[in-house]
């Protein structure tokens, strides 16, 4: 590294950075972990989840920022494993558990779920919130795709992932508040009907089991998925679909 690469530090440790990239991508390509859930490496940062907020100290005061969206500076000492921020981040989670079903033992993204995997790195163990009773409609009308919207985060993954990969704007965010739900862009709302594949990209994207292709569920066993062994930072940021 050259004595001339920029740097800001990450709970102490130097992380250099190319001029132009976030606080997430220096920190990834810099083999370090900041947890997170709507932020993928290959799509532009919407800052929507709020998991991967952390704390900067700089000179002109302390503020909270989304380490995915905000520019990496040289000097900044940047916070992410302290335990306010922590129990920050346990609390998002926990709420994402609580207002959709997600019975991991019983869900076959169990073990390549992004969420569970963040959930057991912030050391949850209970939702903390009531679960919530809001009815979510499950679309099993395609061959070979289904969407569990009870699962789903609103990461917008799949709707990115449909749009600028698939090029088929397959999914869309629609509602407002406790409403707020993933749309299918065909004439009936259904998956039947739309142009999506069991090949897409929009499909293996989703980080929990929102959004998967049929019949697949349990082709790799449990005990042999990418988040069944020790919760290693490097293993959790590295995603599934990316191996």
């Amino acid at each position: 590294m050259s004595t001339d690469t920029p740097t800001f530090t990450l709970d102490g440790r130097p992380i250099p950075f190319q001029p132009g990239q976030t606080l997430m991508q220096a920190v990834q390509a810099a083999g370090a972990y900041i947890p997170h859930l709507c932020h993928h490496a290959d799509f532009d940062p919407i800052g929507s989840c709020k998991v991967c907020s952390v704390r900067l100290v700089g000179p002109h005061g302390e503020r909270t920022v989304t380490s995915c969206t905000w520019p990496a500076q040289a000097g900044l000492e940047v916070r992410s494993e302290t335990a306010p921020i922590r129990h920050d981040r346990q609390r998002l989670v926990q709420m994402l558990f609580a207002e959709g079903q997600h019975h991991c033992p019983f869900c076959e993204k169990s073990g390549n779920c992004h969420l569970q995997a963040v959930g057991y790195h912030l050391g949850m163990t209970d939702t903390h919130f009531h679960h919530s009773q809001q009815p979510h409609a499950v679309d099993a009308s395609h061959p070979d795709v289904w969407l569990d919207r009870s699962r789903c985060i609103l990461c917008e993954l799949c709707v990115r992932a449909s749009r600028e990969v698939d090029g088929k704007s397959a999914f869309a965010i629609g509602g407002r508040g406790a409403q707020t739900t993933l749309l299918v862009n065909s004439p009936s709302g259904l998956l039947q009907d739309s142009g999506v594949a069991a090949s897409d990209r929009a499909v293996h994207i989703c980080p929990v089991g929102a959004l998967m292709p049929k019949r697949q569920g349990f082709a790799i066993p449990i005990g042999q998925r990418h988040y069944d062994g020790p919760d290693d930072d490097a293993d959790i940021a590295r995603r599934p679909e990316d191996t």
